[in-house]
């Protein structure tokens, strides 16, 4: 299973973000507890003041070629798992991460 899916105006993703990480990174997919697929990623920003959650933005919006403002947290903006809405074409969104998971 992935932890992303095409939604009727982009894209779901369910993420696991580590914080205060050595570098930015996107690691692979991971399960959580109850089995649910997400999306591993590593940011050197530390989780204060929506420091995290604005560097995750950056992050995905650059490794994925989006705009900044085609990314929202749906849920989880305080906690480590999120569920972010990418707008935009999700046949294309699809094809990107498909490409950045190998």
């Amino acid at each position: 299973m992935k932890p992303y899916a095409a939604v009727p105006d982009g894209v779901r993703l369910a993420l696991r973000l580590t914080p205060r990480a050595a570098r930015n990174s996107v690691d692979g997919i991971v399960s959580d507890a109850d089995g649910r697929p997400l999306l591993k990623l590593r940011l050197v920003a530390p989780p204060v003041e929506g420091a995290a959650n604005e560097a995750l933005i950056a992050f995905l919006a650059k490794t994925l070629s989006l705009r900044k403002a085609d990314i929202a947290i749906r849920s989880g903006e305080t906690g480590r798992i999120k569920i972010l809405h990418l707008a935009g074409d999700s046949a294309a969104i699809v094809r990107k991460l498909d490409a950045l998971l190998g």
